[in-house]
Parts: structure tokens; C-alpha cells; sequence
């Protein structure tokens, strides 16, 4: 298995809004280490822009009830 299918994760998954912002944490300390290959860095990066659509998801979920609760 290369480390880009180990970076890349499956779209069907389902991760709480916690998991997905600690995963998406170890991808920024990664990436700011340095030290992979372009490849390495790309495939990182590709999960962080993932991890981030999905906590934007929770967080628009969130404000969505908010506002209806509030209406």
C-alpha cells in the first residue's frame, strides 16, 4: 500500500465532527513538519481539503438548527 492510499480515505465514510477536526490536525502538524515526498504532501493535502469539507458540514449543520430554533 503506498502512502497516498494510506493518506486518502474512503468518501462513504462518517466521521463525527471531532474525529474528522483531530484527523485534520495530525494532517496540518504533518505537512508543517515536512520531510515527505511531493507525493506524500499532495495526498495530505488532498485529505486535509476532505477533513475540512466535512467539519464545514457539521458546522453548517449546526448553525442551521440554530437559526431554525431561533426563528
Amino acid at each position: 500500500m503506498s502512502k497516498r492510499n494510506e493518506a486518502a480515505a474512503p468518501a462513504s465514510e462518517e466521521l463525527s465532527y471531532e474525529q474528522a477536526r483531530g484527523e485534520l490536525a495530525e494532517v496540518v502538524q504533518k505537512l508543517e513538519s515536512g520531510g515527505g515526498t511531493l507525493e506524500e504532501s499532495l495526498a495530505l493535502w488532498e485529505r486535509g481539503e476532505h477533513l475540512a469539507a466535512v467539519c464545514q458540514r457539521w458546522l453548517d449543520g449546526a448553525k442551521a438548527k440554530l437559526d431554525a430554533a431561533s426563528s
